[in-house]
């Protein structure tokens, strides 16, 4: 197949790796408050996903690759508690044993780590599977590194990454997870601090018969082309490709990377004589068309990485990054990735060594996350938005002017289903139910909040009829009695029934303010207002 030269094998430089002692102060911060605020495991209803995602609604798909992705990923919002969660769905064919797909649910989802974005679930009905965990806020580091807007991802945050993602593989292999599967940029996520974590979904296979490499083969260990199989080395190895994202701002794969190294890089660099550059260019050549003629994967990668062999490591890293880092942690970390790429699976460090050396390297450790990321905290003031005199009143969580609003409001938006209650007036079927609803209505009128609950509950739940504002209006109701939870449930339900109202998300935020969950309700707010401005513009 090859001659065998793993000594070549990416080693820009012979092995100098400094052996550094582990930072147990460090490292041990982030390991001892393990105890997060997390709902243990449990298995949701389907009807309950759905209700969080509007009906899995194609506006609510996060995957990079949106519907053409295999298993689509989602975000939505539960019921009662208003957390924001992701939820993969795989495709129908890929876990037909569902106490399988069950017990290697329930396994990943005992796993608690603040470097993971955690499983939080699962939904096992019919032909459906799906995973629910954490929602992170601020996408992935694909979306940081290969398609920023405004600024590159900083080389402090670069490493903080490195060392954030290698915190979490050895969390997972010291409570028996050492397999992830299909480890690359979209895999690390940010939170709503922008603190890197590693995606719980690739703890899971993608389907029953193990299938683990879903992205380009071209990014997959060599070992997995011969056996289909990952290993505790393949993870590494994914890991050291990651790290050659980090180092170079681009998403290539390790053996394609160099060749858009020698062949577009070198010829422009300055230190390049004319002859020397003929040189790079006739052998990338020559490297091109052994890629096109399938010659064997791995004397294409020695034959590569020769020919940069010696070479100044400053070509391999990204260029917005020149003057942000020393010479010393540039050479060390091509040389941690060098590691991390070697052919032979036993020449490759294990996670504790990737630990060991990537700790002493951090800079800025305390600055913020959000603060290297250029991204502001939610810490505007609600009433600086753009709102409505109810949008105003939800902010400040005013339930006297809530009040004042809704009763003035009156059942406006509620057109439609006049018209079906006169219909069913007629035909004398819902008379009753109407002065349940009456009944309430004055209650309401009054502040006499513990009637207004009792009879707009009769009303509900003794017709047929759904009534948004009827629920909003149980939902300032529940608010007056100082029930927040039963408010938040009230007015998202209203939002399943009038997915456009804005009332509906101004509720949702007064009640979200009152559980101190401040900044879910300053985006709902957001949400809220956003609709507003639609509505004045149509």
């Amino acid at each position: 197949m090859g001659g065998r030269c793993s000594n070549l094998c990416f080693c820009l430089w012979p092995s100098n790796i400094k052996s550094h002692a582990l930072y147990s102060s460090d490292i041990e911060k982030w390991a001892e408050n393990e105890q997060l605020n997390l709902p243990v495991f449990k298995e949701y209803g389907l009807e309950e996903l759905k209700a969080a995602t509007s009906n899995f609604s194609a506006n609510n798909i996060v995957s990079e690759h949106g519907e053409k992705a295999p298993n689509v990923v989602f975000k939505g919002r539960l019921n009662g508690n208003g957390r924001w969660i992701a939820i993969k769905r795989f495709q129908s064919s890929a876990w037909p044993d569902s106490g399988q797909f069950l017990d290697e649910a329930k396994t990943v989802g005992q796993l608690r780590s603040k470097r993971l974005a955690n499983l939080l679930g699962c939904c096992c009905e019919g032909d459906e599977r799906l995973l629910v965990a954490e929602f992170m806020h601020h996408e992935t580091l694909s979306k940081h590194l290969f398609h920023w807007d405004n600024r590159p991802l900083e080389w402090s945050m670069r490493l903080r990454v490195a060392l954030y993602l290698t915190q979490a593989l050895d969390y997972c292999s010291s409570k028996g997870r050492e397999l992830y599967h299909d480890l690359n940029s979209y895999r690390v996520l940010f939170d709503q601090d922008c603190e890197p974590r590693l995606s719980c979904f690739g703890l899971m296979k993608n389907s029953r018969d193990g299938k683990s490499y879903s992205t380009n083969l071209a990014f997959t260990p060599p070992e997995y082309l011969k056996t289909g199989k990952v290993t505790p080395e393949s993870v590494v190895y994914s890991f050291g490709a990651l790290l050659l994202d980090l180092l170079s701002g681009k998403h290539i794969p390790p053996s394609h990377f160099l060749l858009y190294f020698t062949s577009i890089k070198a010829p422009s660099s300055p230190k390049c004589n004319s002859s020397f550059r003929g040189v790079f260019s006739e052998r990338a050549k020559r490297l091109t068309e052994n890629i096109v003629g399938n010659v064997n994967r791995r004397i294409f990668e020695l034959q590569a990485l020769d020919l940069i062999r010696g070479k100044n490591f400053l070509m391999l890293i990204d260029s917005c990054l020149e003057g942000h880092f020393s010479n010393d942690d540039g050479t060390e970390l091509v040389q941690l990735a060098s590691r991390c790429l070697q052919y032979e699976p036993h020449d490759r460090p294990n996670v504790k060594s990737l630990l060991t050396s990537i700790t002493p390297l951090q800079k800025e450790k305390d600055v913020p996350s959000n603060v290297l990321m250029s991204i502001a905290h939610e810490t505007t003031s609600p009433t600086q938005l753009s709102l409505t005199p109810l949008g105003e009143a939800c902010s400040t969580c005013d339930l006297t002017a809530i009040h004042e609003i809704l009763e003035k409001a009156g059942y406006k938006e509620d057109e439609g289903i006049a018209n079906e209650l006169s219909f069913q007036m007629w035909a004398n079927q819902l008379q009753e139910t109407l002065n349940t609803r009456k009944s309430g209505d004055s209650a309401f009128r009054d502040k006499d909040f513990t009637t207004a609950i009792k009879c707009y509950t009769q009303f509900l739940e003794g017709g047929n009829v759904k009534s948004p504002t009827v629920l909003a209006r149980r939902s300032l109701c529940y608010l007056m009695s100082k029930k927040p939870q039963e408010a938040l449930a009230d007015a998202m339900q209203a939002q399943v029934q009038f997915s456009n109202w804005p009332t509906a998300f101004y509720l949702q935020a007064a009640a979200l303010f009152t559980l101190g969950m401040d900044s879910d309700a300053r985006e709902t707010l957001k949400d809220g207002s956003s609709l507003d401005f639609r509505r004045m513009r149509q």
